[in-house]
């Protein structure tokens, strides 16, 4: 746990008491502050009542007496509608905060010479392979590294810091809009589409809380930004930290050299880009670097192949050379050898959920990518197969699943479950579809017409939705996957 200092004998108010509420009242009372709890759930009230917290009803209690609200991330800060915690701290003057910005400023309080060093992680997707591969490039190298935040452990319940330790840390928005001091040494934003709008009042909010994890960097700070996406290309025109910029290569395409490159371009697009106080002369392991293109087996610079990932078999499709671009670029920022980090990338065992193989029925394989909670996502596994049987649908989002339609030739057949499922077979018109309803009944369709089906073949879960209508995460509609492909009598993958 990292105790948070600054709030010494003071009543400081946690709402939500998730795995990151609870964890600020742990690390806030182990700092010294009294951490007065509440949540809507009488559940997570009785737990803080079991490990002894104060727990008191938010809706009665004297705001004048608080030092800052600790806010969950799943409740809103500004849209649809403020949360009514949020409107009682700003008529009290209380600051509303959040774990992340919890962290920031235990590690700000820390001796020049204790404090580690902070990659921070954010994205509408790729972030939690990014930051799970960042993870373990640097443990492959020999580094001290703690992994968290918006994957797996809550950042406040990682390890107190040691000298030399590195805090790989994914950040969402919504954690995003509580800070104003997080200032990572690197700080990665790997892609923008649209996603969660409602919660941050449109595009603009949105993107606005993504630029967020740059806001409090220095000039010695170095900043990874993905400019495939307008909005990216924007973001990266008023950065003042040290800037590498990742795109796609796509063949035949002409990127706009300002948008690619670390030198003057000698016009006024150029002189945009880099603002005169933007450090020229950095990070050694850059020097001469005009930025890092993505191809769909390998990472390039300048025409010249730093990663070939054809070997990463954990690593299919050009998303996630886009991944090992970030995990490649922050771990020589942060010092690691180039043949060491390459090293990384080629060993890296992937990530449950994520383009995971989990078995296999002769020649057909079958491929978790149940963290595709939006068409964007959906969209980079659907690339990266030529032909597939693709179970998709849940708890649908905007827009559906519209903008795959250039995609549906690569669909041998659909398998639709969830509240989607309708929708998503009027937009899949003549491409081959059933409506499944189930996992189950997905699952085993699609092995069935897959196995029937010459050669090599994908049955492939990308669901392009949230789970929330017939699972209560991601992670649960992804075991449900493996658990129905295994009762087919599939070989688990670790086992080939």
């Amino acid at each position: 746990m990292i105790p948070v200092p600054g709030y010494e004998g003071r009543r400081v108010a946690v709402f939500g008491l998730g795995r990151s509420g609870i964890t600020a009242a742990r690390a806030l009372k182990a700092g010294g502050a009294i951490p007065v709890l509440w949540d809507d759930g009488v559940s997570g009230r009785l737990q803080a009542q079991a490990e002894g917290f104060v727990v008191e009803d938010l809706t009665t209690a004297d705001w004048s007496g608080f030092a800052a609200l600790v806010l969950s991330p799943g409740a809103p800060l500004t849209h649809p509608k403020p949360h009514w915690t949020v409107d009682k701290a700003r008529e009290a003057g209380v600051p509303v905060v959040g774990d992340i910005e919890l962290f920031a400023r235990a590690l700000d309080a820390l001796p020049q010479g204790r404090r580690p060093k902070v990659v921070a992680i954010t994205g509408t997707n790729g972030k939690s392979t990014t930051t799970a591969l960042i993870g373990w490039v640097l443990q492959q190298a020999g580094l001290t590294v703690y992994v968290g935040g918006n994957i797996g452990i809550g950042v406040l319940a990682l390890p107190e810091p040691t000298p030399g330790a590195v805090y790989v840390i994914e950040v969402s928005s919504y954690q995003l809009d509580l800070t104003t001091r997080f200032a990572p040494d690197v700080a990665i934003l790997t892609n923008v589409s649209p996603d969660h709008l409602d919660r941050h009042g449109g595009m603009e909010g949105y993107v606005a809380a993504k630029r967020r994890i740059f806001q409090a960097q220095g000039p010695e700070a170095v900043a990874l930004v993905g400019v495939d996406e307008e909005w990216g290309q924007g973001i990266v025109r008023d950065l003042a930290s040290r800037v590498l910029t990742i795109s796609s290569a796509h063949p035949g395409e002409s990127r706009d050299p300002v948008l690619s490159s670390g030198h003057d371009a000698g016009d006024q697009r150029a002189a945009a880009s880099h603002p005169p106080e933007r450090p020229q002369d950095w990070v050694p392991a850059f020097a001469g670097m005009s930025g890092i293109e993505v191809r769909s087996t390998s990472i390039e610079s300048d025409g010249a192949i730093l990663a070939d990932l054809s070997a990463a078999r954990s690593l299919p499709g050009r998303h996630n050379a886009q991944n090992a671009a970030f995990a490649y670029a922050a771990a020589r920022a942060l010092g690691v050898s180039h043949e060491a980090a390459v090293k990384g990338l080629l060993t890296f065992p992937g990530l449950a959920h994520r383009m995971e193989a989990v078995g296999h029925i002769g020649p057909v394989r079958f491929i978790n990518d149940s963290k595709a909670t939006n068409a964007d996502a959906a969209r980079q596994a659907l690339s990266s197969y030529p032909k597939v049987f693709w179970i998709a649908g849940g708890k649908p989002k905007d827009g559906g699943i519209d903008d795959l339609t250039d995609l549906f030739p690569r669909v041998a057949k659909a398998y639709l479950i969830g509240e989607a499922a309708q929708a998503f077979a009027s937009t899949l018109g003549d491409t081959p579809h059933v409506i499944s309803k189930t996992m189950d009944a997905a699952v085993a369709a699609a092995a069935a017409d897959a196995q029937a089906a010459a050669g090599d073949q994908i049955v492939l879960l990308s669901p392009a939705c949230a789970s929330f209508d017939q699972f209560p995460d991601f992670e649960a509609r992804g075991e449900a996957f493996r658990a129905a492909v295994l009762a087919l009598g599939a070989t688990p993958e670790t086992a080939r």
